[in-house]
């Protein structure tokens, strides 16, 4: 006898743009961080955004998050102390989430932006060429551990970075990583 078994998807998995959504509001980029990386850890389908204007509250980052698991993902940041200041269902056209990304090809080089960070890659032989953007403490150590090498080369900017540039780092670095293995 054979039986056949549905593969089980991670939690909120289903894609995002075909549901309805909510975004978490918190006080600072710190929470925000820990919140993303508490709920990727337990396998929900998540995305860190730019909040609308409308709901701004001092934070330039919001987590985007399936609204009908709200009830799951709030008691799953509970557990570990991390609490937003509130959940927005995002049902008005007008209550829009900001893309961090964007990407902008210069011929050899391609350049993606992810909030205030830059950074710049040569298509051809994937080499960081400039890291630039931020005002933070640590965004020229960073370009310094990073521009000259391959992206496989390259460390992890969340491994060497220590505030929001460095995050923000790490999202570009992602983003690339990704258009250019396409």
């Amino acid at each position: 006898m054979v039986a056949f078994f549905k593969k089980r998807r991670p939690r909120g998995s289903a894609g995002m743009e075909n549901q309805d959504r909510g975004i978490l509001v918190f006080e600072n980029t710190s929470e925000v961080i820990r919140g993303e990386n508490i709920l990727k850890s337990k396998g929900w389908k998540i995305r860190v955004m730019g909040p609308p204007p409308e709901i701004r509250s001092g934070c330039d980052l919001v987590i985007e998050f399936p609204l009908i698991e709200e009830l799951n993902i709030l008691r799953t940041l509970r557990e570990v102390d991390v609490c937003p200041l509130q959940v927005v269902p995002v049902t008005s056209p007008l209550l829009q989430l900001v893309d961090l990304f964007q990407a902008k090809d210069f011929g050899r080089h391609l350049m993606v932006r992810a909030a205030n960070m830059k950074l710049t890659v040569d298509k051809e032989t994937q080499t960081i060429v400039n890291v630039s953007g931020g005002g933070c403490p640590d965004v020229p150590y960073l370009a310094r551990k990073m521009v000259r090498r391959s992206l496989d080369d390259a460390p992890s900017p969340r491994e060497i970075g220590h505030t929001l540039c460095g995050y923000a780092l790490q999202l570009a670095y992602e983003e690339m990583r990704r258009r250019c293995s396409q």
